[in-house]
């Protein structure tokens, strides 16, 4: 029986297809999911490249490309407050209600659990492979990390110049002598 509405909460640093994968098969056990765009405020590093912006714009791409229907979730910007003991409070302040959390992650997680959630942990799909870092690292050595992602992240990748950033921002400074 489903249980109405989930949350997934992920960075999201590209969106691969193991997010896709683990989208399309916690909507066999919810309704709706919400999916929560975690560290919203990060950008323009190694770690963070893209906007949340940007990983909204992958995410709405890749899920009309696989015919998921829009109604069937919501996508939210997470800012991280750096409280743990207030976090769960906190997405809930931002999201719909919602019933059962599906992370990977330990500590959202234990966050969710103690304030009696019900945490599902999703199965992941390839993860040596299907892994922001791993897809970064290959943009930056000129891998093939196209492969790894939806074509509409591919697209939307190009579109703004973000291999270019990555690149760009993976460059060590060059110090300055006075």
């Amino acid at each position: 029986m489903k249980e109405n509405r989930g949350l997934l909460v992920g960075r999201m640093q590209p969106v691969h297809n193991g997010h896709l994968q683990v989208i399309k098969k916690t909507l066999e056990d919810v309704d709706e999911i919400i999916i929560g765009i975690g560290s919203a405020q990060l950008s323009h590093s190694i770690k963070d490249p893209f906007t949340a912006g940007e990983r909204i714009m992958m995410l709405t791409k890749t899920l009309s490309d696989n015919n998921i229907d829009s109604s069937n979730y919501y996508i939210i910007p997470l800012v991280d407050i750096l409280m743990n003991a207030v976090w769960v409070s906190h997405v809930r302040m931002l999201t719909p209600p919602f019933k059962k959390v599906f992370s990977g992650n330990p500590l959202v997680q234990q966050l969710f659990k103690e304030d009696g959630y019900d945490v599902v942990i999703p199965p992941l799909f390839n993860r040596t492979e299907l892994s922001g870092t791993e897809i970064r690292k290959r943009m930056i050595n000129n891998g093939d990390w196209k492969s790894l992602i939806p074509k509409s992240v591919s697209k939307v990748i190009k579109k703004i110049n973000g291999v270019e950033r990555i690149k760009h921002l993976s460059k060590k400074e060059i110090s300055e002598k006075h």
